[in-house]
């Protein structure tokens, strides 16, 4: 199970910077080869239900997603539920691992800005923007699969995350420190600073988004094709 295995697992440290502009490839997360081993029918059941459950945890939370929530919301049997991912922690596991490939293969071989094609700094900003977005959609799923400080940054979801920012942040600044600039501006993206702004201060989803571009447009301040006059932000309430 993907963030059960991942969150147990300490990796090796993060390797050193490359210096190949290629896009990293999509990173399978769940078990090998499982989703195109199932049949016609079972693969569009799995991603009814794993839909669904997308939609309750958008509605209510991840605290009040039930198995039999799930399929009411799915118009299946409950026992279809369990069959296909044994219990809550496996249906909400398999939603992570669902929300994480589908955001992985909508960067790295997507439309344009998210995806290749666009300028460098075009894709950090809708990088950033997408993240933001699904981090309030799945805050409390998130926050519930969010790594201790000793893994924080070696799961491999960040790593990947982490990895595509330095990799647009050397195609638009071929002599910053691109590592250090990645984990910079991923700090901003944290699901537990989304919380923070969001629910704690009462920022607006919006207000996290002209952010973002800002932030992108000053560390970028310069490149072709990049930062405009950005929105001024103001005072933290």
């Amino acid at each position: 199970m993907l963030y059960a295995e991942f969150m147990s697992v300490v990796l090796p440290p993060c390797p050193e910077p490359e210096e190949s502009t290629t896009e990293p490839e999509l990173l399978h997360l769940g078990p090998a080869g499982d989703e195109p081993c199932l049949r016609a029918d079972a693969a569009r059941n799995r991603a009814r239900l794993l839909d669904a459950a997308a939609r309750l945890i958008a509605e209510h939370g991840a605290a009040g997603v039930t198995m039999e929530a799930v399929a009411a919301a799915a118009n299946v049997g409950k026992g279809t539920v369990f069959r296909r991912f044994g219990d809550r922690t496996g249906l909400l596991t398999a939603l992570l691992d669902h929300s994480e490939r589908n955001f992985q293969a909508a960067f790295l071989t997507g439309p344009a800005p998210l995806g290749p094609g666009a300028e460098p700094v075009e894709r950090l900003r809708a990088f950033g923007v997408a993240m933001l977005r699904r981090a309030v959609d799945e805050l409390d799923l998130q926050l519930a699969a969010e790594p201790g400080p000793d893994r924080r940054y070696s799961v491999p979801p960040r790593r990947v995350h982490h990895s595509h920012v330095a990799l647009l942040l050397r195609e638009a600044l071929p002599d910053a420190d691109a590592e250090l600039l990645a984990h910079t501006l991923m700090g901003y993206l944290s699901p537990v600073l989304v919380h923070h702004l969001t629910r704690q201060c009462g920022l607006p989803p919006a207000r996290l988004e002209a952010g973002w571009s800002e932030l992108v447009d000053r560390v970028t301040s310069g490149v072709t094709g990049g930062p405009a006059s950005g929105p001024v932000l103001r005072g933290m309430p």
